[in-house]
């Protein structure tokens, strides 16, 4: 499904992304793991050919993405709020997404329809533009929107950011749904630990722009691994830090 060869990107100085070879099977659930900085947004930027790598190239379903347009018509991706028309309603935007892939208003609202919880209300009739929503009902209106025209690779970027608990709850629930009834590949990238291992088989660990660890996550098997590893990191950062507090010190 996604291939990934020689893949660099570079800010200035910064190699953002390094990633010699990387295979995503169709069908998997990869949760992207990594802190703040580590390269998680730019890979699926330079994924979705939202950037130009310096080197090397990804493939889905064979497709170069910087060479043929032809991967978004199996492509549904949310990265953040910029990819939604703000002018619009949520219905207006629904429908246009919709339109964008061939599917008729009744279709649309069909497929609206498995997300009314995960709405709870709040989205559709409120008549009002999207851009006076909440960063939480934007969030849901992109997910659904990325999910809309039933995609077989499906992308998301935090998608449990400024959702409340209970929808966290749901969206996973949808997820692992709708991974299983469309054997669809899905992709999150999330700093919440806890949400990933519930929703993802595979865990890839990305640090500074490489993936240092790739994980088979087995009823939850990758978190004491995972969590191994950001406690060490911390644990390094802290001593780091003593060690310059004590450096300063001597040298006053």
């Amino acid at each position: 499904m996604i291939e990934i060869n020689q893949l660099q990107k570079r800010f200035g100085s910064k190699l953002a992304v390094d990633i010699t070879q990387y295979k995503i099977a169709k069908g998997e659930m990869l949760g992207l793991v990594g802190n703040n900085g580590a390269g998680k947004t730019t890979l699926f930027r330079l994924i979705l050919d939202l950037l130009k790598a310096d080197r090397g190239h990804v493939t889905l379903n064979d497709i170069a993405v910087e060479k043929s347009e032809e991967w978004k018509a199996f492509t549904g991706a949310f990265i953040d709020d910029g990819f939604l028309i703000d002018y619009l309603t949520p219905e207006e935007y629904f429908y246009f997404i919709g339109k964008m892939y061939g599917l008729k208003k009744e279709e649309v609202d069909q497929r609206l329809q498995p997300f009314e919880r995960f709405m709870h209300g709040e989205v559709l009739g409120q008549k009002k533009y999207i851009r006076n929503f909440s960063m939480g009902n934007k969030q849901k209106i992109g997910i659904i929107s990325a999910m809309l025209h039933h995609p077989e690779l499906l992308i998301l970027d935090e998608p449990f950011n400024f959702l409340d608990p209970s929808s966290q709850s749901i969206i996973k629930h949808l997820l692992k749904r709708y991974n299983e009834e469309h054997h669809a590949t899905v992709i999150i990238s999330s700093h919440n630990l806890n949400h990933t291992v519930d929703v993802c088989s595979r865990i890839a660990l990305l640090e500074n722009g490489v993936i240092l660890r790739d994980l088979k996550n087995v009823d939850g098997s990758a978190e004491k691994e995972l969590e191994a590893y950001f406690n060490l990191r911390v644990e390094e950062e802290i001593a780091a830090e003593e060690e310059d507090l004590e450096a300063n010190g001597s040298d006053e």
